[in-house]
């Protein structure tokens, strides 16, 4: 076929597998931008002061996701790719009193890390008592009256509706198959599929996330280092003639 100029303006989507077994992991397709960078410096043998020979070294490169729109899953990566269905969090919650001289504590709330204040002391003067089988039972009776609402702390543990992904020094990143598949337009205005394969891609743990009530959306900065096979494949850029 003739050579035809062709340009890109299409961020990737990113399909994810994993690289022992192909089986797939995640396919992203919501990234507002999507970045390659591979690279190969070289050493110089010198002569009086000049280069005179020449000398690559290995090709080594990253590529990035960046995304203000991504599901939870994409955190997973960049540990060890388990998303777990167990977790433990504080809860802070008003109670009204139905029963004189305590409350009735919501299902799962640990044992030992339930306080209670009056509404509006929230960590302020505690209300003392003890709890037992769902109920917070105040020392003094006369503490807790019916109709009246509470300031309730205490720490939660679920096992159904949660998805909790752990990063700690135990949990290392997998190696990901990952393939950046986008679409070129040529001066004829014909779309034509590009894909750009990286064989071995292992996330990086360092990430930042900031929250704020103004300016732009949360966004995610997700980079793979890219490493090479056992049989010597790095990366491999696909256009798709069809």
């Amino acid at each position: 076929m003739p050579n035809i100029n062709k340009a890109n303006r299409q961020v990737c989507d990113v399909d994810i597998r994993d690289v022992a077994t192909m089986k797939p992991v995640l396919f992203f397709e919501t990234a507002n931008t999507t970045t390659q960078n591979i690279s190969s410096e070289s050493v110089f043998a010198m002569a009086k002061g000049t280069k005179r020979v020449a000398f690559a070294n290995p090709l080594e490169g990253t590529m990035t996701i960046e995304a203000q729109v991504y599901p939870f899953e994409l955190y997973s990566l960049m540990t060890d790719g388990i998303i777990e269905s167990e977790a433990s969090y504080p809860v802070r919650e008003t109670i009204k009193c139905t029963t004189a001289g305590e409350i009735t504590i919501p299902a799962g709330a640990v044992a030992g890390t339930v306080f209670v204040f009056a509404s509006g002391d929230f960590a302020g003067k505690e209300i003392t008592g003890t709890f037992a089988d769902g109920k917070f039972t105040a020392t003094q009776a006369s503490d807790i009256a019916i109709d009246t609402e509470y300031e309730v702390g205490y720490i939660v543990s679920k096992s159904e509706k949660v998805k909790k992904i752990s990063f700690n020094n135990t949990k290392l990143p997998k190696a990901y198959y990952v393939t950046m598949n986008t679409v070129e337009k040529d001066e004829n205005e014909v779309l034509t599929p590009y894909k750009i394969i990286a064989y071995k891609a292992q996330p990086q743990r360092n990430f930042e996330l900031s929250q704020s009530s103004e300016g732009d959306p949360s966004a995610l900065s997700m980079t793979f280092d890219l490493l090479e096979t056992k049989d010597g494949k790095f990366v491999d850029m696909v256009e798709i003639e069809e």
